[in-house]
This record gives C-alpha cells, sequence and structure tokens, in this order.
C-alpha cells in the first residue's frame, strides 16, 4: 500500500512540478498578456486559471499513477509516453503563447496538444478505464483554451 501512494504522491507532485515551472517561466508574459491583449468574450479573469489548472494538473496526476501502477503491458508503456508526449506539448504551449505571443503558432499548438489529449484518453481507457475519465475535465479544458487562443490570435493580428 506504501508503494502505491509513493507512486500517486511522484506523479501528483511531478506534474504539478511541470505546471509550477510553465507558470513560473511565463509569469510575466502572462502579466503583459492581461494588460494589453484583446480578449474574446468569455474569457475569465486570471485568478481563475491557475486554480483550474491546479485542479487538472492533480487529475492528470493521479490518472497517470493510475496507469503506472497497472499490470505491465505494452498499453500501459504506451499510454505513459503519450501521457508524457503531451505533458511535454501543454508545457510548452504556455511559452509559446505568453512569453512569444505567437498566437497564431500557439493555436497550431494547442491542437496538437488536443489531439494528443484524446489520444492519451483512448489509450488510458484500455489499460484504465477511471484513469481516461479523469482526463475528460483537461480535454474540455483545452477544447475551451483553443476557442480562446483562436479568440485572441483573431483579435490581435497586425
Amino acid at each position: 500500500m506504501k508503494a502505491k501512494w509513493k507512486a500517486y504522491l511522484f506523479w501528483i507532485l511531478g506534474v504539478e512540478a511541470v505546471g509550477m515551472l510553465s507558470g513560473f517561466l511565463t509569469r510575466k508574459g502572462s502579466e503583459l498578456y492581461s494588460q494589453t491583449i484583446a480578449k474574446p468574450p468569455l474569457s475569465p479573469p486570471s485568478i481563475v486559471f491557475p486554480i483550474v489548472w491546479g485542479i487538472l494538473f492533480l487529475l492528470m496526476g493521479i490518472g497517470a499513477a493510475r496507469i503506472y501502477l497497472s499490470p505491465a503491458s505494452a498499453e500501459r508503456s504506451m499510454s505513459l509516453r503519450i501521457f508524457l508526449v503531451q505533458l511535454g506539448f501543454n508545457f510548452f504551449w504556455s511559452i509559446i503563447f505568453f512569453n512569444f505571443q505567437r498566437f497564431g503558432l500557439a493555436f497550431g499548438w494547442l491542437l496538437i496538444l488536443w489531439g494528443l489529449i484524446l489520444w492519451m484518453i483512448f489509450s488510458f481507457r484500455k489499460v484504465d478505464p477511471l484513469a481516461a475519465l479523469l482526463q475528460i475535465p483537461y480535454f474540455l479544458w483545452v477544447t475551451f483554451a483553443a476557442y480562446l487562443n483562436f479568440g485572441v490570435w483573431m483579435l490581435n493580428r497586425s
């Protein structure tokens, strides 16, 4: 039982650390974005984003831990690889969007991330259906983020 908690702790803290590092590296770009960039309708207040992402990273970590703790198989290994690739795409999207303010590139990057998340959910489902279900809020939020990203891109073209 202790080994299970260690695995959950490792995955949750690891995923949260990726999110915190991304937030730290993009803090100045986020401030500039908040002050100067035109935003589409339905854009939430800035305070919403760290709260939502903290919860989503928690759910991602729990899902990844469940996959990691599943019996060894080719599906499990593939699921963990997809998870790590999508996590990397998630990390770099913030830098592209906030720091470089390359909104068109960020939108394309986000579409790839969206596809990776969908692939991850289907892959997780083969190994642990609950782990897959835990990723649905993430998928829905990234879908909403795609709307926001596209709106920002369209409103701020120059």
